[in-house]
């Protein structure tokens, strides 16, 4: 048996450290999921590339810089001291936890119990869906690529 030990060990760490990489490689299956039908509620329902991405002269997403925030290129006609003159960064949802992010989506109000100014809509989420749209913006980089 001591013959055999250090192989045998040499092959129980490689295959530890094979299963540990390829944890790291993919979200489970159940993530993947959530993820994927966040951002079909991101990009196919809400559409919240609208206001939250930068667009070029022909009205396109910049490339890259998709839900990471800009200046809203609209107003309001009637005039309103609270609308929101920027959409901000939320790929990767900096700053929410995430029973506040799943609440703000579920009932239209951020952690201090306030709605989201204007034009932000309050979205009235079922809390899969709200779990589904966090899950896929914290998936995703904060910062350009």
């Amino acid at each position: 048996m001591k013959k055999h030990g250090i192989p045998v060990l040499a092959a129980v760490v490689l295959l530890t450290l094979l299963n540990v990489r390829t944890s790291f490689a993919e979200p489970p299956a159940g993530t993947a999921a959530k993820i994927a039908r966040g951002k079909y509620l991101v990009e196919n329902v809400a559409h919240c590339g609208d206001c939250h991405s930068p667009h070029n002269e022909k009205g396109e997403t910049v490339s890259g810089k998709e839900l990471r925030g800009t200046t809203l290129a609209f107003k309001s006609i009637v005039p309103m001291s609270i609308w929101a003159d920027k959409a901000p960064n939320i790929a990767g949802m900096r700053g929410w936890e995430q029973a506040d992010a799943v609440k703000f989506f579920m009932t239209g109000l951020a952690y201090n119990d306030l709605p989201a100014r204007p034009p932000m809509p309050q979205y009235k989420m079922n809390k899969e869906d709200a779990e589904a749209v966090v899950a896929y913006l914290k998936s995703l980089s904060p910062t350009a690529k």
